[in-house]
């Protein structure tokens, strides 16, 4: 499968060329466009533009894709690269203790790799960003879609204006799905102040086990409001600081430890997944689109997400 994620709005019509370069030839066919319905009321959204693989070009090594009213010379390729058993997760937005915390908890629950997708961040932020890039752990893949489009900070058009929706998160998704494809064994797709536990290196075998290889896995949220440091039961003072973190800027998830009751109404608008990227073709914020072979609810006892953030009762039912 060969596609790209890209923003378009929806309307008009747009002829695609692709360009396929396969044992130094080049192979060209007509690409068309498949519109995302999930973009949450913003007049842009996601798209994939489809370039059917030519029976002589099975593994093609780079691709290309233009207007077809427009002439092709320079074209930039992709290089269209094939690795194995990697783990990686996508983050969109983030502040430097959420940053460093869950990246260390990612480690302990066994993940290989996390690419950050950056719209923006302080110079703090950014040299801890340098430290873990240096060691192989992160990939940062600058995403600027501001340059081009008047990007929504927020997820939702009533509450914050723009043209995209929550800084391009949704194309975002699925670059990480596509980009990814042949390099990761799994794909996790969720935020920074979200930790999904238990164990990977064990929970992701019992899955396989009970669901199959080819599954995309749900995790149900369980908030724990940031502003609650013990439970209402406790007194509420809060515990010794950990060390060096009480001069450290951020929240500390270590210090919230109560949760919200789940609320029912809300569990199946706002989980989160890990998949076999290649049983998906697109993905959404909260599962996906469009898979080989749907998705699966994985129980509370075995595994669930866990989401560092303010109180969700204050702002309704549909956050993200």
């Amino acid at each position: 499968r060969n596609k790209d994620a890209v923003n378009v709005r929806f309307s008009g019509k747009v002829d695609y060329r692709c360009h396929l370069r396969c044992e130094n030839q080049l192979n060209i066919s007509s690409g068309f466009r498949f519109i995302h319905h999930d973009h949450f009321g913003f007049p842009y959204g996601a798209a994939h533009i489809m370039c059917p693989v030519p029976p002589s070009c099975e593994s093609p090594a780079h691709i290309a894709i233009t207007s077809a009213a427009s002439e092709p010379k320079g074209t930039s390729f992709l290089c269209i690269v094939f690795f194995k058993n990697k783990t990686v997760i996508i983050i969109v937005n983030f502040f430097f203790t959420g940053l460093v915390q869950s990246l260390e908890m990612f480690k302990i629950l066994g993940v290989n790799r996390v690419v950050v997708y950056k719209t923006n961040c302080s110079m703090e932020t950014q040299r801890a960003l340098n430290y873990y890039a240096q060691t192989g752990f992160v990939e940062e893949v600058p995403w600027s879609l501001s340059e081009f489009l008047s990007v929504s900070d927020y997820w939702s058009p009533e509450h914050n204006p723009g043209v995209l929706h929550y800084f391009g998160q949704i194309p975002a998704l699925n670059d990480c799905l596509y980009r990814h494809m042949y390099q990761a064994k799994y794909v996790a797709m969720h935020d920074i102040d979200e930790l999904i536990l238990p164990h990977w290196v064990d929970l992701l075998p019992l899955l396989e086990k009970n669901f199959g290889v080819d599954k995309c896995y749900q995790f149900e949220n369980n908030v724990f409001p940031n502003n609650i440091v013990l439970p209402p039961s406790m007194p509420e003072t809060k515990p010794p600081a950990q060390g060096c973190w009480k001069s450290v800027t951020g929240v500390n998830i270590l210090e919230h430890l109560y949760q919200e009751p789940v609320n029912l109404r809300n569990v199946g608008k706002s989980f989160k997944i890990i998949v076999n990227p290649q049983a998906v073709f697109t993905t959404s914020v909260h599962g996906v689109l469009k898979s080989t072979n749907g998705c699966v609810w994985v129980n509370r006892t075995i595994a669930r997400m866990y989401h560092t953030r303010f109180e969700a009762t204050w702002f309704g039912l549909n956050m993200l």
